[in-house]
């Protein structure tokens, strides 16, 4: 049996897409798992996973102020997390012009400040232990850019950073922490589970809508599989030196290596200018 196997999962978001793929994997390698969910009914129907080691929990994770009770409340009954996972979180599509500001405090409510108060809430009890892993769910999008969805990438950027100054923090406690970046998977996230500003703008009809279109006609096409992602997860789970960043798909590896490529060469390309700013 793995490692893996009688810790403590916290997992948000376990409804639907890349959480109940990891709530179901850690169920099955015999792990106790929490859950977080928006409606008692959800709670439910998760908890008829197992009758002893799913335990779900009834959390919207913008209400930050509701986070330490209720993680409190259901750690009491089922031991201190060993392992959190960052997973709720949805996709905003709109240009910048085009989306209100309002759409941007909430995206980074769920993406960031949520996945935050999480770790927030955990963190203390896995400092005193010693040991403990962070996982935050990111995207390749927290890597690279795409127009049209500037508010998402803005959000996976900001929570790729805070990994990785976290691990620097926390790594001589015994703690690991690891950003997963997935490509294009299997899930909702460019389905009912993606919020979009209504167009207003012509100007940018020429570079958004082509875009629009293609992830409209790969949606519940996309080659990534949630389940072998889930096992990946257990498997870094087990790693005594686990990745800071974790890119899952051909498709991100492709796209972060272009980035990465191009990145240097405009380093490159500047660097008199960069250097050109010391004193004397």
């Amino acid at each position: 049996m793995s490692k893996t196997a009688e810790r403590v999962f916290l997992i948000t978001g376990v409804s639907s897409g890349f959480g109940r793929a990891f709530a179901e994997a850690a169920l099955a390698a015999g792990n106790t798992v929490i859950g977080t969910v928006r409606s008692e009914s959800a709670k439910a129907e998760f908890e008829s996973l197992h009758a002893h080691l799913a335990h779900g929990a009834v959390l919207d994770v913008t209400e930050f102020s509701a986070i330490d009770e209720t993680i409190k409340k259901v750690t009491e009954r089922v031991g201190p997390v060993d392992v959190l996972v960052n997973n709720a979180g949805y996709g905003h599509e709109g240009t910048l012009e085009e989306s209100p500001l309002d759409d941007l405090l909430r995206q980074f409510n769920v993406n960031v400040f949520g996945a935050v108060a999480m770790i927030k809430a955990v963190l203390p009890s896995m400092r005193v232990r010693r040991t403990g892993h962070i996982i935050n769910i990111t995207s390749m999008a927290g890597l690279v850019t795409f127009p049209g969805i500037t508010y998402y990438c803005g959000s996976k950027h900001a929570l790729e950073g805070i990994s990785e100054a976290l691990e620097k923090e926390v790594r001589s406690f015994g703690i690991k922490v690891t950003a997963v970046a997935p490509g294009a998977f299997r899930t909702d996230w460019a389905g009912r589970s993606m919020v979009r500003s209504e167009r207003s703008i012509s100007d940018y009809n020429s570079v958004f809508d082509p875009i629009r279109r293609a992830r409209r006609a790969k949606d519940g096409r996309q080659s990534g599989d949630p389940a072998k992602a889930a096992q990946v997860l257990l498997n870094i789970v087990d790693e005594e030196n686990p990745p800071v960043h974790l890119v899952l798909g051909d498709d991100a590896l492709t796209i972060v290596r272009q980035k990465l490529t191009a990145l240097n060469g405009e380093i490159d390309a500047w660097e008199s200018v960069s250097k050109s700013t010391g004193f004397a």
